[in-house]
């Protein structure tokens, strides 16, 4: 009876953007993770070394590493993680499971009790399915020692959660009129295919980063000789043979990165010209020219990092990497976000939605 209660009087927008909010913390932890190499820090899930906290000192590691010889990752039994190493990827887990998910379920059993809207109804079954979809892979990919697939697959099944929020919350707001002018977004067909392929295309260069990212070596393929043999060129080359796709796979990164900044800065253009003709495509316009600016900028840090290299060190600064992360995915959070609102204000079929009516 409380629970109903309770359901009754959740706000669901803002309900949904804090669920945003958590999600992009968990995303930034888990770019934490790795910058502190961090990922198999918890060697079991959804326990961490055989407790429920994170403060597992090295004599505690090594009894769970005897008990446990079939859970011995990729360091070695010898290698011992410290206490931060573990809270990374301890803390992690809870935002994602004691935090988020919770805000899901109660989402998901709130929707069902104010919504009348099918497609806001579907919106919370999918993000529900989602998370849970999500804690499959966290399990998985400790199973699999960080495989770099698997950590890639991760990431992208976050974003495609973080999306699914998005959409429930263009839905909510159509539902009770209450939708913002920023996302009254006005596009022809055409320009929904370029929103819609530039969004394919700025979720290839985030997958194929984090797999160069987590993929031992990779940061190396283009070398380390600083600005400009490294960074903008290859090894000093315009382009280098992919002999092998893991090794090589910082040359693919580039690739996609040049051809889909390219496409970005002809659909700005294009964009903003069509709307100093028709005022009505203007929104089109400044969205997809912050995923633009989002998008190049990024490019431009990840050079950053390549060339930050310190040699006495023998690594990189990091830092840059996980900002390098973030607004990656941010970039493709704007466009696909673009895309999903523009389904609403058609200029010719104002009521299509997306594959669903409003």
């Amino acid at each position: 009876m409380i629970g109903s209660r309770v359901a009754e009087r959740v706000p669901l927008s803002a309900l949904a953007i804090a669920i945003l909010a958590v999600t992009g913390s968990v995303i930034a932890m888990g770019g934490m993770i790795r910058i502190y190499d961090a990922g198999e820090s918890c060697p079991d899930w959804p326990t961490c070394f055989g407790t429920w906290g994170f403060d597992v000192s090295e004599e505690e590691q090594e009894s769970w590493w005897e008990d446990n010889p079939d859970e011995i990752d990729s360091r070695g039994a010898n290698h011992r993680y410290t206490t931060f190493e573990i809270f990374t990827e301890w803390f992690h887990r809870l935002l994602a499971g004691v935090v988020l998910a919770p805000m899901v379920a109660l989402l998901w059993l709130a929707t069902r009790k104010q919504s009348v809207d099918g497609a806001v109804k579907f919106a919370s079954s999918l993000g529900a399915g989602l998370i849970l979809w999500q804690g499959f892979l966290g399990y998985l990919t400790v199973r699999m020692d960080n495989e770099h697939w698997s950590v890639a697959l991760h990431l992208v099944s976050a974003l495609a959660f973080s999306l699914s929020m998005i959409w429930y919350l263009i839905l909510r707001w159509r539902e009770t009129g209450g939708a913002p002018s920023q996302i009254k977004i006005v596009a022809d067909d055409r320009q929904r295919k370029t929103i819609a392929y530039s969004s394919i295309g700025a979720l290839a260069a985030v997958f194929v980063g984090v797999y160069v990212s987590t993929t031992n070596g990779a940061n190396y393929g283009c070398g380390v000789a600083g600005f400009t043999e490294s960074w903008p060129l290859c090894q000093g080359q315009i382009l280098v043979p992919v002999d092998d796709i893991a090794t090589d796979s910082q040359i693919i990164h580039r690739v996609l990165v040049a051809v889909e900044g390219a496409g970005l800065c002809l659909a700005t253009y294009s964009f903003r010209k069509h709307a100093k003709s028709d005022s009505k495509f203007t929104r089109l316009s400044q969205w997809t020219s912050m995923a633009t600016f989002l998008f190049i900028f990024n490019a431009i840090l990840g050079g950053l990092y390549v060339i930050s290299y310190d040699p006495l060190t023998n690594s990189f600064y990091e830092v840059l990497s996980l900002i390098h992360l973030l607004l990656g995915s941010l970039a493709f959070l704007t466009l696909a976000t673009a895309w999903i609102a523009s389904g609403y204000d058609q200029p010719s079929q104002s009521s299509a939605v997306v594959g669903f009516s409003s």
